[in-house]
């Protein structure tokens, strides 16, 4: 079944491609190189170029909606990393095309769905966007509303195959669905911050890679950490497991969530 060799997940699932470097874990980014690569191999989602400061051949941001109803056709339950070639949250995402994701994996709940991000206070605000209509409803409504509009079957936005009453059959936040950082160093630990702010069953970091130590990291309300080197041409060196003990606030090494 596994389509990936990261092992933490078993599928990859990527709505969106391409991304924008902007922080230092992001240098020798993986899906950079591979976005060069599959474009010269002539793959479809990979013919737009990003802005060569930031991003590079074949990595421009870019969203893919034929690949939506993907989930829906695994019968079989398994953990799915949820854009390995982009970040979700990215800023040139529109957030109906964020509706639509999320009303996919509330669909899909044999599934658990993993999305990690480097920008998670888009995440923060989007997740518990409140409705502008002024008659106090909850953090998060009007983002539900439009994961409904998603599963309306006269609605533009319409994800074929998904049934109507998403938002009345799932919970909030989603219980499927994990939502993690990436922290590489002191100067980003602002993200866990965030990340806190983010409704999600499961909240984790990636620390990966871990370029430095993590004296201010407060991991209160973290349910999973994952440490780890750089690999691959150009590799800077760490070593993860004496820098993550060095935050006073880090508990015992967490476990994968079951």
């Amino acid at each position: 079944m596994a389509d990936t060799t990261i092992e933490w997940t078993e599928q990859t699932w990527n709505p969106t491609t391409g991304c924008d470097r902007i922080s230092p874990g992001c240098d020798n980014c993986y899906a950079l190189t591979m976005a060069k690569r599959l474009k010269g191999m002539g793959s479809a989602k990979y013919q737009t170029d990003g802005d060569p400061r930031t991003s590079g051949p074949g990595f421009g941001l870019s969203v893919h909606p034929d690949v939506l109803t993907e989930p829906l056709r695994w019968k079989k339950s398994r953990k799915v990393f949820v854009n390995s070639m982009s970040d979700l949250f990215h800023a040139r995402v529109p957030r109906e095309f964020l509706a639509r994701v999320f009303a996919v994996m509330a669909a899909t709940p044999q599934h658990t769905y993993q999305i990690l991000t480097k920008r998670p206070e888009r995440a923060a605000r989007i997740l518990t966007d409140l409705c502008a209509c002024g008659t106090g409803h909850p953090p998060g409504e009007h983002f539900r509303s439009a994961m409904e509009w998603a599963a309306t079957s006269h609605s533009p936005t319409y994800v074929p195959g998904l049934e109507h009453g998403i938002y009345h059959r799932s919970g909030w936040p989603l219980p499927n669905v994990w939502i993690g950082t990436s922290v590489e160093s002191d100067g980003y630990t602002r993200r866990l911050d965030a990340l806190r702010k983010t409704p999600a069953a499961i909240r984790f970091v990636s620390a990966e890679p871990l370029l430095g130590p993590l004296p201010s990291a407060d991991f209160t309300d973290i349910d999973w950490v994952i440490i780890g080197g750089e690999s691959g041409a150009g590799a800077r060196p760490s070593t993860p497991s004496g820098r993550l003990t060095s935050s006073p606030r880090c508990g015992k090494p967490a476990q994968p969530p079951s």
